[in-house]
């Protein structure tokens, strides 16, 4: 084909691109036009509906931002694994995140979130509502250019970052609480490494009791039920705190047992039906994978609905605040209950965001920080469950993005640390050969190393050790060598992207929240 003839096809694939990012823009601009319909049909009457207007449209746009960043982390690894399709996980985040979101999402959220600032140092309702949706503004532009970059961050650090900037443009330093921002900054560290070295531990012991074995797929009916019991358990009472707590008050101690019932009839369901699967399984890791499908998705689905009912209050919580100083005069309120109008909004707009702009860091998350199957994505998920159960326990603060993105890493990183181990181990064996002749019978293993999974390579190493003799290589081939077993499993240009953004969340949502609190000032000044 000529190149001129590769003209037409060119622009024909720009032109498709085009037509699709503007059919996206055009379906989000859509949902926030009946949102600004809806709210000014509502409150036609109310004297500053304006402002109530455009809360609301800058609600639905945070909300749209949430579902196209955050939610990735739920279901990301489950597609990149294979056990979900795009469309499948889209489909279920999207419900089970509105379920959520509406079900679950609270009857009193704080209108300042975590304390960051305390309303009664702002001086009135009208600097209060700028101060809001100056943050939200602030939070949801952020979230858009991470979303941009395919960077995942922390829903609640933005919003977070707005109220904090807000705070400070109003009414000086001392307005913000400086111990909860301190709590807040360690959580960067503690969150990722909690829910890495758990997802490690996790998939560790999986690969001693079950890979590593001579036949993994007899070794995972004995192993398999017992990680069903305790992601039940560990589900159940993730739910029960961070979803059903939100409807009705539930201890941690009754939340637990609840989920140690569920776990235990899980376990006592599951294991003669993964007994009478296993000899129609193929043989190996891809038949211990088959196992994993069912839970990934359940486990997608639970992550959705805990996620919706605790991160709409990111879109709504402020939007609530606005709400109760406008329609009630009550400027400042410590909390805000929450109308249904306010919480369908922050639903719609996350499964929105979701559906329209979300792929993209589905893909992130699944496929281009580590390669995941499904035996590594299950432990990412069960991590993160984990993670989050302890962590409430202990009073620590954590990030549940943070969490599951650093389970991401510590699958990836513990991947690498064993091949490399591997590695050195089969260097000093062939260096101990040395100098024999067999190079054909050597070059077919290395051959074999290369292409292998690294559950494979205990078994080479093993055929390697009884070569005896026979094993040697020259000084060429363990360059060779040393350069396939080095290769790097997790992507550091994602690692860097993703920790730099990080640590840049909550001050550039804090500048953009005090430029548009100022905007805003001016403008509606006299």
């Amino acid at each position: 084909m000529r190149f001129n003839e590769l003209e037409p096809v060119e622009q024909a694939a720009t032109a498709s691109k085009t037509r699709t990012e503007m059919g996206r823009i055009g379906a989000a601009a859509l949902f926030v036009v009946g949102v600004m319909i809806f709210t000014g049909a509502r409150f036609a009457d109310l004297d500053q509906a304006y402002l109530l207007i455009a809360a609301a449209v800058i609600g639905a746009y945070m909300a749209m931002n949430i579902g196209a960043n955050d939610v990735a982390n739920n279901v990301g690894p489950a597609v990149g694994s294979f056990a979900m399709t795009m469309t499948g996980a889209i489909v279920i985040a999207a419900v089970f995140e509105a379920a959520g979101a509406i079900i679950a999402g609270g009857n009193v959220v704080t209108t300042v979130k975590n304390g960051i600032i305390d309303p009664a140092d702002i001086g009135d309702s009208n600097t209060f509502v700028w101060v809001m949706m100056g943050a939200l503004l602030g939070a949801a532009i952020w979230l858009n250019i991470a979303t941009w970059l395919g960077a995942p961050v922390s829903t609640t650090h933005s919003i977070v970052g707005g109220v904090m900037g807000g705070g400070i443009a109003s009414s000086g330093w001392a307005a913000v609480n400086w111990p909860a921002m301190g709590a807040i900054v360690s959580s960067w560290v503690i969150s990722p490494v909690a829910g890495g070295l758990i997802a490690a531990g996790l998939l560790y012991t999986l690969k001693r009791t079950v890979f590593w074995k001579d036949d993994p797929v007899t070794a995972a009916v004995r192993v398999v039920p017992i990680m069903l019991f305790v992601m039940a358990w560990t589900f159940t009472t993730y739910i029960a705190l961070k979803g059903v707590n939100n409807i009705t008050d539930i201890s941690t101690p009754v939340a637990m047992l609840v989920g140690l019932v569920l776990g235990a009839a899980v376990y006592v369901l599951m294991r003669p039906r993964i007994a009478a699967r296993a000899p129609h399984l193929p043989p190996g890791r891809e038949g211990v994978n088959q196992l994993f499908t069912a839970p990934l998705i359940f486990a997608a689905a639970l992550l959705s609905f805990a996620h919706g009912a605790n991160d709409v209050a990111n879109a709504v919580g402020p939007l609530a605040g606005i709400v109760e100083v406008l329609v009630d005069g009550d400027a400042g309120a410590s909390s805000a209950s929450i109308p249904l109008w306010v919480l369908v909004i922050g639903a719609l707009g996350i499964s929105v965001g979701l559906a329209i702009f979300g792929p993209k860091l589905i893909r992130t998350v699944g496929t281009e920080i580590t390669e995941l199957d499904r035996s590594r994505a299950f432990c990412i998920a069960l991590a993160a469950g984990l993670t989050v159960i302890v962590a409430s326990q202990l009073g620590m603060p954590i990030s549940s993005t943070h969490v599951a993105l650093g389970g991401v890493f510590g699958v990836g990183f513990l991947r690498e640390f064993l091949d490399q181990r591997m590695g050195s181990i089969i260097e000093n064996v062939l260096e101990k050969h040395e100098g024999d002749k067999h190079f054909d019978e050597v070059a077919r293993v290395l051959n074999d190393f290369k292409r292998a999974p690294v559950e494979e390579k205990q078994r080479i190493l093993d055929q390697l050790a009884e070569m005896g003799e026979h094993a040697v290589i020259t000084a060429a081939q363990q360059r060779k060598l040393n350069k396939i077993l080095k290769r790097q499993l997790v992507k550091r240009s994602h690692l860097l992207k993703i920790v730099s953004a990080w640590l840049i969340t909550v001050p550039a949502s804090a500048l953009l929240s005090v430029l548009f609190f100022f905007a805003l000032r001016g403008m509606m000044l006299p």
